[in-house]
């Protein structure tokens, strides 16, 4: 089973984790087995602006359908072609979906590489005074 893992996490630690990685990579150091499929968002905020209902609905429908194309896809969930051409780009600028050609006359083909996604979403109830730290509209 292939799974997305999806987290928050304050952006600092977003930043100290990717630089982290890329030395490792430029090292060699990364482990062959070391091919987890992760999306971080810096805050939760981050996460709701870009995961929202319909652009989960439209992952989930094509996961479960595969749709031949963006239009088809669009019919799934009963939507304008415009608004889901929209919503599956920003899906796959989060890799959390792949469009491929190869659809009828030519048409981008969505596919979902994941069987489910497992989200960890650090929500800190009492402000630390680190900006990074706090919940989504603290003041």
């Amino acid at each position: 089973m292939s799974v997305l893992h999806i987290t928050v996490d304050n952006r600092a630690q977003l930043r100290e984790d990717a630089l982290a990685f890329v030395e490792d990579a430029d090292a060699g150091d990364r482990e062959a087995g070391d091919d987890r499929a992760v999306l971080q968002f810096g805050s939760y905020d981050d996460l709701v602006d870009s995961l929202t209902p319909l652009r989960l609905e439209i992952a989930q429908t094509i996961a479960e359908h595969h749709p031949e194309s963006m239009r088809e896809a669009a019919r799934l969930v009963d939507r304008d072609v415009s608004d889901v051409h929209g919503d599956l780009k920003h899906l796959e600028v989060l890799g959390i979906l792949e469009l491929e050609e190869g659809g009828p006359c030519g048409a981008m083909r969505p596919v979902v590489p994941f069987d489910r996604i497992e989200m960890h979403i650090d929500y800190p109830l009492v402000r630390t005074g680190d900006p990074d730290q706090s919940p989504a509209n603290a003041n």
